[in-house]
């Protein structure tokens, strides 16, 4: 049987060690892209002798010509994209040791700052830390036999309803105040005990500039023997003159709090005017900073301590609050709108 011009032209051998050879030599991949059409291509020499091919032994040459021709650019371009990379990533490696500023435009270097209650928060930390005390994380999702039954709040108190707390269940809740941790410290242990809750708590207010649903506390609870009112006092004193000066004075005024008996509320003089009076203290030369008082022996009896073997104090304040007078914040809002013109104002 005859064969075509065109098969018989091609010779299986030749042409595959001539398309070897090139794609060997082949530098690029457009290069190669073009030896793939030359060689394997619908037009090239060796597609159309196989498709006039009519011997089984010239089929069989002229497909294994193809197959190698195939595998070798396959091959070739692994190769040469492997290179490609190795070469990018060399050339764009980052020394991770560089200074910022000289990795990109000025818009890119600019610093994160600390939220104002991490600040504030961090201050709190410290100075209790350097006062002996230690730092208890309590549950943010609480019962109400620790947030209410433990602390003294009578049945009919408006922090138990649900227009004032923010309920999950029956007796589950957002904890409205720091205060159960230090119930669960003293179930789990006897005095000496100094320590310092620190964390968010939830209410249901309306949000307004002194009002929102989330705002950070920090409350510190001292039992032992021999615990008076005038290391209340001076705890106080040196909390305020550690957070807003030196010259700070603190004064204490009576007032009513479910866990405390005596209960006051301390003020702090006015930074800002040094008791002379002006807009942040409303002229009256006195900031009110929170609550305090003597711990109330109802809460011994709850952990099952007898009433008359220790005494202590407990004091609370908002960290927003803090805040707000440290750094002159007219309103609680901008803590939580995320804005970063008021966020970068603080390092």
């Amino acid at each position: 049987m005859e064969r075509s011009d065109t098969v018989a032209a091609v010779n299986a051998a030749a042409l595959q060690e001539e398309a070897l050879a090139a794609v060997a030599a082949a530098r690029s991949a457009d290069e190669l892209d073009g030896l793939r059409v030359r060689y394997l291509g619908r037009k090239s020499a060796l597609k159309l002798a196989l498709r006039e091919v009519r011997d089984r032994e010239t089929g069989i040459a002229l497909n294994a010509a193809r197959e190698a021709i195939e595998q070798a650019v396959a091959a070739r371009q692994t190769e040469l994209e492997r290179a490609e990379l190795e070469a990018r990533l060399s050339g764009e490696r980052v020394d991770v040791t560089l200074p910022a500023e000289l990795l990109g435009p000025p818009r890119l270097r600019r610093r994160g700052s600390l939220h104002p209650s991490t600040l504030v928060r961090r201050d709190v930390e410290d100075i209790f830390l350097g006062l002996g005390y230690e730092i208890v994380d309590g549950r943010e999702v609480e019962t109400t036999r620790y947030n209410f039954d433990a602390l003294g709040f009578p049945d009919w108190h408006p922090a138990r309803s649900p227009r004032d707390s923010l309920f999950l269940g029956d007796d589950v809740l957002l904890r409205t105040e720091t205060s159960p941790a230090q119930i669960h410290t003293m179930e789990s242990r006897r005095p000496p005990i100094y320590m310092v809750s620190i964390g968010r708590v939830y209410r249901r207010d309306t949000i307004d500039a002194t009002h929102f649903p989330i705002f950070h506390q920090f409350e510190g609870l001292a039992v032992d023997t021999g615990i008076t009112m005038a290391d209340l006092k001076g705890t106080l004193l040196h909390v305020m003159r550690q957070l807003y000066g030196p010259d700070r004075e603190v004064r204490l005024r009576t007032h009513y709090f479910p866990f405390t008996e005596p209960s006051m509320e301390p003020d702090v003089s006015c930074f800002a005017c040094g008791g002379e009076g002006c807009a942040i203290c409303k002229h009256s030369g006195w900031i009110e900073m929170g609550g305090s008082g003597m711990v109330d022996p109802y809460l011994y009896e709850f952990v099952g301590w007898g009433p008359e073997e220790y005494t202590g104090f407990a004091f609370g304040m908002g960290i927003e609050r803090t805040a707000q007078l440290r750094y002159g914040i007219a309103g609680i809002r901008a803590f939580w709108e995320n804005d970063l013109r008021f966020l970068r104002q603080f390092r």
